[in-house]
């Protein structure tokens, strides 16, 4: 009987007619269930994340065809999301990916990332609010490994004069983030205003007291330059009880900013 039937989603369970599957090589699978079939009968939006992942690690190990192992990729880490916050290193030592694999996940989750980054704030957006702000950056920070420092440059009416600024990668601390930096860009494209941001990659998006203290001083660096500090923005992970996954300096009321 065909596995073409007409109608039908693709499908990639563990067992076929009693039979576990996960260590059949991907050849001797129904076509329904080998993953390049699938995209190419369904199409990349329609198949699972699974299939997906598997197409991008072309292969399997011993005991364990390629779909099982992205699928335990999958397991181990929860989410793309998750496991684009994993460094190369590690990935490779997850059992069936290595340092090949690695690289190319770690290829295809960035590409991702930046696709999304792009489409998160376009040139001539409103920054209204905080809420505004962090969904410009949180497609640009949300995966960094390593604490990422941005600048948003804003014009008179608050609108994003260019995508996000990196001003630096590391600890946030005072030897990293000098106000040469930040403002230099502002300078450059002309803002009347900026948004700080940054990201905690433990998922914590309180701000620690060297946060407040480099704000402040970036505020005041700010006014010597007349360019204004409206706010600096946290971007962490979203906690139980639906807490949020960002913090505004602004909203906590521990840094006096420009109006």
């Amino acid at each position: 009987m065909s596995d073409k039937s007409e109608g039908r989603g693709p499908i990639s369970p563990t067992v076929v007619y009693g039979r576990d599957v996960s260590r059949m090589p991907v050849r001797d699978l129904p076509g329904s269930m080998r993953p390049r079939e699938m995209l190419e009968r369904f199409g990349a939006e329609k198949i699972p994340t699974e299939a997906l992942l598997a197409v991008i690690l072309r292969s399997g190990v011993r005991g364990a065809n390629v779909l099982k192992l992205a699928r335990d990729l999958l397991g181990r880490y929860g989410s793309l999301m998750e496991m684009s916050r994993v460094s190369e290193g590690d990935l490779a030592r997850f059992p069936g990916i290595g340092p090949v694999k690695a690289q190319v996940l770690k290829a295809a989750l960035e590409l991702g990332r930046r696709m999304a980054a792009e489409s998160a704030g376009s040139v001539g957006d409103s920054i209204r609010s905080a809420a505004d702000a962090a969904a410009v950056l949180r497609p640009v920070l949300i995966s960094k490994e390593t604490e990422t420092f941005v600048v948003l440059l804003l014009d008179t009416r608050n609108r994003l004069k260019r995508p996000p600024v990196e001003v630096t990668r590391g600890i946030l601390d005072a030897s990293l983030i000098h106000p040469r930096e930040v403002f230099r860009e502002a300078v450059r494209n002309s803002a009347s205003a900026v948004i700080l941001g940054h990201n905690h990659p433990s998922g914590d998006c309180r701000p620690s007291a060297e946060d407040v203290r480099i704000t402040r001083e970036l505020v005041s660096a700010g006014q010597v330059v007349q360019i204004r500090v409206l706010d600096h923005i946290i971007i962490g992970r979203a906690g139980a009880g639906g807490s949020s996954d960002f913090a505004s300096l602004r909203e906590l009321g521990v840094v006096e900013f420009s109006d």
